[in-house]
């Protein structure tokens, strides 16, 4: 259920969702390059400086949304949750927590993505970024004020919905920023989202174990900071386009970067944007008049475009194979996130030893934004090696977790989880790179979603088979011995393609090394006398 922010890291224009026209930011804080006349009366334009210039309209959504995104994840509360849970205020067991509270959380989550991925765009972001904030507030309610098992699940209910309308948080931004500010900006949220969460871990640790502050107050701290993150979100400017349904035509179109394949390097044939296939089906045929687009011609055709967009997108196997690691790792680590918590207490009980989930919680995540980091200044021909380092780095992921599994000291489990999730992190920064490199940011946002709709559906499977009690509902310590043989399949997977990969490349360069040294003598001969042929023509 509780997640560190997901480290879908930045990478250029194209990262994540959306575009967006500016905001507007308060009038009368730009007043450079505002010149002062002689003449007592300014003239009608005068008021014209006190607007906000074009070059800084982004400055005030960014802000906002980034003092959502920092309280929001401002909860302290978090890395201490299932000593909370099974500790005097609610008194739930160990079993109850993990096989009939945190699947509510799989399942809900999966319920809800997709209705909310379309209602998102829809309704222009803004109002899913509210409806965040409402979810937040009620999970927390619940936690503070709910009792028994029934309440729990409810929250794990809220909860999903709060995970479901995160894309609304990186989607909003693109829809009120110009295409040269999209990196800029796409580093900021995401980068504020994880000073928050390792400060709030840090600030858990030092007031539980200095302070000896009770879990229930560091709830409430909790309840506080995402009520003001809601205050925040009613702040936001509300956007005036979204990507597919409420779309602009746009006077030129940015250079699509060259790619490796095909489809991504040449100008689709048939290919229309959405406003102009909308104004085709609104046209009426006796008259040739251009009527106003009806909704369900929009949505329609929104759906449309959608499987047109996924289809050219996953005809590239090199994209279908990252996405499909993308898919599968993240489901994998999604798991192990939900679940650390309960295979820690399991290994050094709350209630009788001295815990520091906070500190590693912190540190995991300054590890994993640390590997992130380093993803973009490592040059590498990721063609021919990136499924290699795939399958290492999964390998060192199911290493991770069968050290968890194995080992009885609490240090040795928390360095493995440190482990386990800077490198988590690190792939997902490569494989959102390779993925996001040669697409538009709309065809981003639909790889990115289907993902992560593929992601859900292999963790539910996985939530159904192992851990609830309607499957197998196998204790905690159980399960990360299978998350690690998960992982180290996936591992072997891309390793043998890997091999194949580097050997059909080494199998190729030696044809055409012997093609060229096996030349017919005569052919030169052939080629010049066709050549003096030529000349004398």
């Amino acid at each position: 259920m509780w997640q560190a922010p997901a480290l879908a890291p930045t990478v250029s224009a194209k990262l994540h969702p959306v575009g967006r026209p500016r905001g507007v930011l308060s009038r009368g804080l730009v007043l450079w390059g505002c010149e002062r006349s002689g003449d007592q009366t300014p003239p009608p334009l005068a008021m014209d400086c006190f607007r906000t210039s074009p070059s800084h309209s982004w400055i005030y959504p960014t802000v906002i949304l980034c003092l959502f995104g920092f309280f929001s994840m401002m909860r302290p509360s978090e890395p201490f949750l299932i000593p909370y849970l099974s500790g005097p205020d609610k008194n739930l067991t160990t079993s109850e927590i993990t096989n009939e509270i945190f699947p509510i959380w799989t399942y809900s989550y999966l319920v809800l993505l997709l209705p909310v991925l379309v209602l998102t765009d829809y309704v222009r972001y803004k109002p899913v970024i509210i409806l965040q904030g409402v979810s937040f507030i009620i999970t927390w309610l619940f936690l503070v004020f709910g009792q028994g098992l029934r309440a729990m699940q409810v929250l794990e209910f809220f909860y999903g919905m709060v995970s479901a309308t995160e894309v609304a948080y990186y989607a909003y931004i693109y829809s009120v920023v110009s295409p040269e500010h999209y990196q800029k900006v796409s580093g900021y949220c995401r980068s504020i989202t994880l000073v928050a969460y390792t400060a709030a871990s840090v600030l858990a640790q030092l007031l539980v174990s200095l302070a000896s502050l009770s879990y229930f107050c560091l709830n409430v701290i909790s309840l506080a900071s995402v009520s003001v993150a809601f205050l925040f979100s009613l702040l936001l400017p509300m956007p005036k386009k979204s990507m597919f349904f409420h779309a602009k035509p746009s006077t030129g179109a940015s250079p699509k970067p060259r790619g490796r394949d095909a489809f991504l390097e040449e100008p689709q044939k048939g290919h229309k944007p959405l406003y102009q296939k909308i104004f085709t089906f609104s046209r009426n045929l006796d008259d040739g008049s251009l009527s106003t687009p009806k909704p369900e011609n929009i949505t329609l055709t929104g759906f449309v475009q959608w499987f047109q967009d996924l289809k050219e997108c996953y005809s590239s196997e090199q994209l279908f194979y990252w996405s499909l690691w993308w898919a599968f790792s993240t489901a994998g680590f999604n798991q192990v996130l939900n679940y650390v918590q309960i295979l820690w207490d399991y290994k050094a009980p709350s209630q009788s030893s001295t815990i520091y989930n906070g500190a590693v919680e912190a540190l995991a995540t300054f590890g994993g934004a640390l590997a992130a980091f380093t993803a973009g200044c490592v040059k590498v021909n990721w063609d021919l090696l990136g499924e290699m380092a795939l399958a290492m780095f999964s390998a060192v992921d199911a290493g991770s977790l069968l050290l968890m599994h194995y080992t009885n000291n609490i240090w040795v489990c928390y360095a493995g989880f440190v482990i386990f999730k800077s490198s988590y992190m690190l792939l997902i920064t490569i494989a959102a790179f390779q993925v996001a490199v040669n697409l538009s940011v709309e065809r981003y946002a639909l790889v990115f979603g289907i993902n992560t709709f593929i992601a859900l559906v292999i963790q539910t499977v996985m939530t159904v088979a192992v851990v609830d009690n309607q499957g197998l509902g196998l204790p905690v310590s159980i399960q990360f011995l299978i998350y690690g043989s998960y992982f180290s399949i996936i591992a072997g997977i891309f390793l043998m393609r890997s091999i194949y990969i580097i050997c059909s490349v080494k199998c190729g360069k030696e044809k055409c090394r012997s093609t060229a040294t096996g030349q017919n003598p005569s052919e030169p001969e052939n080629s010049m006398s066709g050549m003096n042929t030529v000349t004398q023509f």
